[in-house]
């Protein structure tokens, strides 16, 4: 230890600093054991009222960093989402967490984006179950996990209960709400996956998000993601299908959603 000591030391002393702009972030945790995710979490500006806790699990492979491309697969998608969600970063192990204790678990908070295929053929849509935590399959493309631009350690953030989350595609506001419409808390959140499945240092939990402002991505976006007292990063977006939908946000899934008259993305197909 006393070595590695001599080396930081001597790193600080010596190395010539570098601009932000000349180098590039690599996602926070590159590979995590688990991304486990909360769905329908959110109350959408209170127009609904909680529902029964459900959650699902994304691939640990999707996971990308700052400046790193999407790739929509060639699937035959209505569309494709962009789900702005805080997301919890885990520090121990534990399993059966009580929500009284859950906060103990909790090491720090990144930013992610839930890329989502929205995909409507019968068996394809993973159910809601609440006796375990399904891979849900369009979700768990490769590129399909954003996160970034660091981990904001749990001290740092006194109320992580009133962050503003906003997301932008090619500067245009589309996401703007605060994790005060959360329907279920974190502890309540932490409580319930780790009923399911075993919590490791690393694992990772997206919160939800608030569906009011979900639009199409897209090919040649650029995607910003910004929560409050954490940070924000970029990242791009390639189709090599070339598929095009409209442009803003999704009015008929914001609708849906809010009224519970459908799923997210149902009614929508590209142009």
């Amino acid at each position: 230890m006393s070595d590695l000591s001599s080396e930081i030391s001597s790193f600080c002393t010596n190395a010539k600093p570098r601009s932000f702009s000349d180098i590039k972030l690599m996602s926070p945790l590159p590979r995590p054991s688990k991304i486990l995710c909360m769905g329908g979490n959110y109350r959408e500006f209170g127009a609904r009222d909680p529902e029964p806790m459900w959650g699902f699990l994304k691939d640990r492979d999707s996971v990308i960093g700052p400046g790193d491309t999407v790739i929509l697969p060639e699937v035959d998608a209505n569309i494709f989402h962009h789900e702005a969600e805080l997301v919890v970063v885990f520090g121990q192990s534990g399993k059966s967490i009580h929500k009284s204790d859950a906060m103990d678990y909790v090491f720090g908070y990144t930013c992610g984006v839930d890329v989502s295929a929205r995909i409507y053929s019968g068996s394809r849509v993973f159910s809601r179950n609440t006796d375990s935590l399904p891979i849900a399959e369009h979700k768990s493309h490769r590129t399909f996990a954003p996160i970034g631009p660091c981990i904001t350690t749990k001290d740092e953030i006194e109320a992580p209960h009133n962050l503003g989350v906003q997301l932008r595609v090619k500067n245009e506001l589309r996401v703007n709400y605060n994790t005060s419409d959360m329907a279920h808390s974190i502890e309540e959140s932490i409580e319930f996956v780790s009923n399911l499945e075993e919590i490791n240092p690393g694992d990772l939990l997206f919160l939800g998000t608030n569906h009011q402002g979900l639009g199409a991505i897209q090919n040649d976006d650029l995607i910003d993601i910004e929560i409050e007292r954490i940070g924000g990063f970029s990242f791009n977006v390639s189709d090599p299908l070339r598929r095009r939908w409209a442009r803003g946000i999704d009015e008929l899934t914001a609708k849906d959603i809010r009224e519970g008259t459908g799923g997210p993305g149902a009614k929508v197909r590209p142009l």
